[in-house]
């Protein structure tokens, strides 16, 4: 475990390994921890880097609501891998993880040498489409203001597993984060030029087809569905997941 004071707040990360740097994204309402087995599997070849973004786990969860939104966690990914010395690193991330990895790799096109995106989604060009996500994301804060951190235990695999220090940053971080403003990451895939694998459970129905489209919407990308996985691929089937994004790796 370590810590940085980065634009302005404590983020809490893990670095293991040498090689290439490959920063790994948590989904919302979860940590870095979802991370442990890529640590484990990975830092023989690749710099392994994951961090729990603001609101989640050990970071910092400031109290202006206004300090949480999806530029602001792309500037904390850029602020974290110039503090850890990566001019360059292969950005993934899984659901939320995975649509603020897209958002990095177009406003730092430099900084990104490869894409790694997982069970998640580009957003909506459909206004409709996207109100409906963003009630869904209020729902979620105004449940977690009731309810406190109960309120995740029983979502997710990767929420059951997640230690966080404050439920009303988890609140404020899905009104600001997890919803969505704008279809800027689904116009800006078609422009994406670097290597970039796909993955999806096959369990996982609300995002195999947007998994598909990113896929045929950036040049060159590859798509892996992982079978017997949900939501979670890399904590429902690891072992196929390792094998999957290693060849990736191995390839670049």
């Amino acid at each position: 475990m370590a810590r940085g004071r980065l634009n302005g707040i404590e983020i809490d990360y893990e670095v293991s390994g040498s090689g290439p740097t490959l920063l790994l994204s948590h989904g919302y309402g979860s940590t870095r921890h979802m991370w442990d087995d890529q640590h484990r599997a990975f830092a023989d070849r690749w710099r392994v880097v994951s961090w729990d973004m603001r609101g989640h786990g050990q970071t910092d969860s400031p109290g202006d609501p206004k300090q949480y939104s999806a530029a602001l966690t792309v500037a904390d990914m850029r602020a974290l891998l110039q503090h850890v010395g990566a001019e360059r690193a292969i950005i993934g991330g899984l659901s939320l993880g995975g649509y603020v990895s897209l958002a990095f790799a177009l406003a730092h096109p430099e900084m990104t040498q490869a894409l790694v995106i997982c069970d998640s989604g580009p957003g909506y060009r459909n206004a409709e489409a996207r109100a409906q996500w963003n009630q869904r994301a209020q729902e979620r804060a105004t449940g977690l203001e009731a309810k406190g951190l109960e309120a995740l235990t029983r979502r997710s695999r990767e929420t059951q597993q997640a230690v966080h220090r404050s439920a009303q940053g988890l609140a404020h971080a899905a009104r600001g984060m997890l919803a969505q403003e704008g279809s800027l990451v689904i116009d800006g895939l078609a422009s994406i030029r670097v290597p970039t694998l796909v993955i999806v459970g096959d369990q996982d129905q609300p995002f195999v087809a947007p998994s598909e489209y990113m896929a045929k919407k950036i040049a060159g990308a590859r798509l892996a569905v992982i079978p017997g996985a949900g939501h979670s691929s890399n904590l429902d089937q690891p072992e196929i997941f390792n094998r999957v994004l290693r060849e990736f790796l191995a390839s670049l």
